[in-house]
């Protein structure tokens, strides 16, 4: 087949659309996507590309189609508004030009913004080909969620925004089974939405401490590891609370790998709880590297902010801990607890209760290290039916040939 895939983000930027995309090349299909430019995270567009600069490239078999945009800056409200805004507007404008001929499926990603699928409708409409929406981010929950949006009439024409998109795609793919009742509510028929959850890289497999070298040396004792963006929805007040609760116990070592917008915040914070001694920012590593650092920890950390929309979804980093095979101490409600209690791989305590995370890791750090293996294998066979890689993108290949049948019934 011939496969358009619409994302705001995609390679260099890391994340997991790019190793979808690439997965389905070695299927045998061939991909386009239209993007952006490169701006994620840091806000400014990455080294050699810029506004009119790099507007198509090739990543190995992979043809890329950059429409330009406002860099995202500092993530601040009317930066990320202007950034949202003017990829789906370009995109929406140049798609139809820059990206020919005809497609037999249009696939988007959506872990924010849902205005990526303003451009996706576009292309349908030039093209006729039937689009399959991967929606990680409920819209307009996530936007009050995270506070970006508190005005009752902006919220109001979201949902509106919303409805719209969603009653252009074929197919509503969701990775939390959570997120069916929510879509529903906004007009879509049942038989169009399909559970689709995350998988994880290739690269994310078990490893023993002895196969991974690091490029630092990471402090002796128990520790846990947080791996991701270091954002407002990550809850790092319950994190550092809990580290506060428990700083007496010296050996517990919080090791925090990743970025993002509250980064600086973080840092501030922990000096001024006094807690350089056990909570350490060990800073953004590459993507490929993780399994090794993951061996290196004693049990993977997972946390949200306790909020409704939070409850519904499944931390993409779940799948990748698992993955690994490493034990999951989780600050989380909803579906991400549930998969971490079901599967067996860790402990899971409400989402903004630092005292019972704290618990939670005291009753891991007293357990002998057998049984935390044991929640780390049980995690690991719980991926491998679940959200194994291949089996997913074999699913996905088969929903596109789906909607492309029942696009030719309709039309003969």
């Amino acid at each position: 087949m011939r496969i358009l895939i619409v994302t705001q983000y995609f390679w260099p930027e890391n994340f997991r659309i790019n190793d979808l995309a690439e997965g389905l090349v070695q299927l045998g299909h061939e991909v386009t996507v239209l993007t952006g430019k490169p701006n994620y995270p840091g806000g400014r567009f990455a080294e050699g590309y810029g506004f009119f600069r790099r507007a198509r490239e090739r990543w190995g078999a992979i043809d890329i189609v950059r429409a330009p945009l406002l860099p995202r800056g500092q993530g601040h409200w009317l930066q990320l508004t202007l950034n949202y805004v003017s990829f789906a507007l370009f995109a929406s404008l140049l798609g139809p030009l820059r990206c020919r001929g005809n497609f037999d499926a249009i696939f988007v990603y959506e872990p924010s913004p849902v205005t990526v699928g303003l451009p996706a409708l576009a292309m349908k409409a030039m093209t006729g080909a039937p689009i399959l929406f991967w929606v990680q981010d409920l819209w307009p929950e996530s936007l009050s969620a995270t506070g970006a949006v508190r005005s009752p009439v902006l919220l109001a024409a979201a949902r509106w925004l919303v409805r719209r998109i969603y009653a252009g795609c074929d197919r509503i793919l969701i990775q939390s089974e959570a997120f069916v009742a929510p879509i529903r509510a906004l007009g879509v028929p049942a038989e169009r939405i399909v559970y689709y959850p995350n998988s994880a890289e290739e690269f994310y497999r078990p490893l023993q401490r002895a196969q991974a070298r690091l490029p630092l040396e990471l402090p002796a004792g128990f520790r846990i590891m947080f791996a991701g963006n270091i954002g407002a929805a990550q809850g790092f007040e319950t994190i550092l609370a809990a580290a506060g609760r428990l700083r007496d116990h010296r050996d517990i070592q919080w090791l925090i790998v990743g970025e993002g917008r509250q980064l600086q915040w973080v840092r501030d914070e922990i000096a001024l709880r006094g807690l350089s001694e056990t909570v350490r920012l060990v800073g953004p590593q590459a993507p490929d590297s993780m399994p090794g650092w993951f061996a290196h920890a004693d049990v993977m950390l997972v946390s949200l902010r306790a909020d409704p929309i939070f409850a519904f979804t499944i931390p993409a980093k779940v799948q990748s801990y698992m993955a690994c095979g490493r034990p999951i101490v989780a600050s989380l409600d909803g579906e991400g607890a549930r998969v971490v209690r079901d599967s067996g791989a860790g402990l899971a305590a409400p989402a903004d209760d630092p005292e019972a995370l704290a618990r939670a890791v005291l009753e891991l750090y007293r357990m002998p290290a057998s049984e935390r293996e044991a929640m780390g294998a049980r995690g690991r066979a719980y991926f491998e039916r679940h959200f194994e890689r291949g089996a997913l993108l074999k699913r996905l290949v088969s929903l596109m040939e789906e909607v492309r049948q029942e696009q030719g019934a309709c039309g003969s």
